[in-house]
């Protein structure tokens, strides 16, 4: 089997002003800049800004700057404007933030399933359309990957489960009309997780800014001692997708 890409996927930033954050995002781009065999793009999923300011994302920005491209999609905490202004150098607006790119044969599809104001996701009308359209153009010719910030499946744990995306029915649908989508990759949940969505394997990005103690692991649900955490994707050949975790020490 021949590796055909090798994508980092990042999450969770939370970009907030402070050292702590600026120090922990650093870390993971410093790492991944210094690979010996370079990723052939870095996948965001969600929540780059804590608060949304326009500083947040101008910093996001200075350390997005290195030699691969950096796919993003909105998380809750973000706010689609400023967003749009600094890391797309597009006029402010307030629909939703949806983007294709093409990665070698690979299509990835980047989703916005946030509800403005809202911690919940949701993957709405426009959005539903904008996959279903992008997928029918490809003509099933080439992989196709989407992500996007709110995982569609409990995790098992009150705090993500409480926020993920709702319903899930649609978005079902259209990955059964959809054979050539591969895997769905999301964030949102600050752990690493392995599950499956309509029949798909789901990949949940771990975060950079904390790690959620899972219920048997303690009760404060913030662990902020544990390192930042990323995910390397790999698709071959045969279009296997194998996903491995790395924390950054």
């Amino acid at each position: 089997m021949v590796l055909m890409i090798l994508l980092a996927q990042i999450s969770d930033l939370h970009l907030d002003g402070t050292e702590r954050a600026t120090k922990r995002a650093a870390r993971v781009m410093n790492y991944l800049r210094a690979l010996p065999r370079p990723v052939d793009a870095v996948l965001v999923t969600g929540d780059i800004a804590d608060n949304g300011d326009p500083d947040e994302y101008a910093e996001a920005a200075r350390l997005f700057d290195v030699p691969f491209p950096v796919l993003p999609c909105p998380g809750n905490h973000d706010i689609r404007a400023a967003y749009r202004a600094a890391l797309l150098g597009e006029p402010a607006a307030d629909g939703p933030i949806n983007r294709v790119h093409r990665i070698s044969d690979t299509a990835i599809l980047m989703c916005d399933s946030t509800i403005p104001g809202n911690d919940e996701g949701r993957l709405d009308a426009e959005t539903l359309d904008w996959i279903n359209t992008t997928l029918d153009e490809l003509n099933g010719g080439s992989p196709a990957l989407i992500a996007f910030h709110h995982p569609p499946v409990d995790l098992h744990h009150p705090l993500p489960d409480a926020g993920r995306l709702r319903p899930t029915g649609e978005f079902a649908e259209l990955l059964a009309d959809h054979p050539e989508v591969v895997a769905v990759l999301t964030g949102h949940a600050h752990t690493p997780a392995v599950s499956t969505f309509a029949g798909r394997p789901l990949l949940v990005g771990p975060a950079i800014t904390w790690t959620l103690r899972l219920p048997w692991e303690g009760d404060k649900p913030a662990d902020l001692d544990q390192p930042p955490g990323i995910a390397f994707h790999v698709l071959d050949d045969e279009q296997r997708f194998t996903t491995h975790y790395r924390v950054v020490l």
